[in-house]
């Protein structure tokens, strides 16, 4: 399963979360199973559209304490955690998941992207 984690900030568009996928889908060159945010952001409705335009589902997961290779003061300070997206991906392809792509930042700033692949299905 390919799971896109997805940090995002308040303003953030739907047409922002588009390029960034888009953009991680052709550095990949593999497309998104699912998407994945921290459980307090899943309802942001850029993101809730995005999962219904996309037909994808979207993960609610908890994040604090996952130990990710990109790190933010202000999001560990916040979560718990060095990147959001990257947390987010991680915790919702499941155990023994890897980062194929580090968080990508939006050209906005608004937003932030990480892909996990794990062998299996969401657990």
């Amino acid at each position: 399963m390919i799971v896109a984690g997805i940090g995002l900030r308040a303003a953030t568009t739907e047409a922002t979360l588009t390029a960034l996928l888009n953009r991680a889908e052709e550095t990949t060159g593999q497309p998104i199973d699912a998407l994945a945010t921290a459980t307090e952001k899943a309802t942001h409705p850029a993101l809730t559209a995005l999962a219904q335009t996309r037909a994808l589902p979207l993960h609610a997961v908890a994040i604090d304490g996952i130990a990710t290779p990109t790190q933010s003061e202000r999001i560990n300070a916040r979560f718990q955690t060095g990147s959001l997206a990257e947390a987010a991906a991680l915790a919702a392809a499941g155990p023994g998941a890897t980062l194929t792509l580090a968080r990508i930042t939006a050209p906005d700033g608004m937003a932030t992207l990480a892909i996990a692949t794990s062998q299996g299905p969401n657990p």
